[in-house]
């Protein structure tokens, strides 16, 4: 969802989030975005740059881009960097050896993960869909401080899933943070078409929130659905069965790791 952007001691993390109020942990996070100095970007020079145009992309129902600018400070602030290594053991663990690798990227909000995929796969060539158009915009800036590898390329994509081109087939899928975006309604279909661009036995990486039905866990995920629709009109407010819906798909977690005290999961499908 929220983050596509383990503390060394998991569970001194995880007792020290139990003595947050939800009236402190809700204040802390208004607080960021109100004085992270936040502001439209130009995206005049981005519209050119844009490899499909925002007619063609898939409507857009939620826009981070109003959190660009202070987006990865949020996740750095509210979880440590837990968010982050997450995301970074999926990639150690799932991205496919061998020679330039076609990999989907999905909601990859800022553009950070692009240098954690070339330092796991120097010539790997990225497909980056991004329904935001500002947060596309904060990665082209990305990419010009720190470009990609000799071999590497990248496609920056304006849309959903719903933009991928018949045919276009893929050696790893990487969802993180983003399955939690969608209703239970509409997860079936969003993920039935990722499945679609998979090769045969390609990965499927995912980092995001586990589904907690009680405790902590619960409460966390329900203060988080509340400040992103307070900020960008996020209109789900539940957590779909992300993990029961890729089960659906006859796809079967190979690889398992959790952080922030089990709130956060990263794994490997085939």
């Amino acid at each position: 969802m929220f983050f596509a952007s383990h503390s060394p001691n998991g569970r001194a993390e995880n007792l020290a989030f139990r003595h947050l109020q939800p009236h402190f942990f809700y204040e802390r996070l208004a607080a960021i975005a109100s004085h992270s100095g936040a502001r439209t970007v130009d995206r005049g020079f981005f519209t050119l740059a844009m490899l499909t145009s925002a007619a063609t992309a898939a409507p857009l129902e939620t826009d981070f881009g109003r959190a660009a600018s202070f987006y990865d400070l949020l996740a750095g602030l509210a979880f440590g960097g837990s968010l982050r290594r997450a995301q970074r053991a999926a990639l150690a663990a799932g991205l496919p050896p061998g020679l330039a690798p076609r990999i989907l990227v999905l909601g990859g909000g800022t553009g950070w993960v692009l240098s954690a995929i070339w330092q796991q796969c120097p010539t790997a060539q990225v497909l980056y869909l991004e329904t935001s158009a500002t947060m596309l915009a904060h990665t082209q800036a990305r990419l010009r401080r720190h470009p990609a590898s000799p071999g590497a390329a990248v496609e920056l994509r304006h849309g959903s899933q719903a933009a991928l081109r018949p045919g276009e087939q893929f050696d790893a899928l990487v969802t993180f943070f983003v399955l939690d975006c969608f209703s239970a309604a509409a997860l079936p279909a969003a993920l039935a078409r990722l499945h679609a661009a998979r090769r045969p036995g390609a990965p499927w990486l995912v980092a995001d929130f586990w589904p907690a039905q009680r405790g902590w866990r619960h409460w966390l995920i329900g203060v988080m659905y509340w400040f992103f629709g307070w900020l960008v009109g996020l209109r789900t407010r539940q957590m779909p069965p992300w993990p029961k819906a890729l089960t659906e798909l006859n796809l079967t977690p190979t690889w398992k790791k959790s952080f922030f005290g089990q709130a956060v999961a990263a794994l490997v499908w085939r």
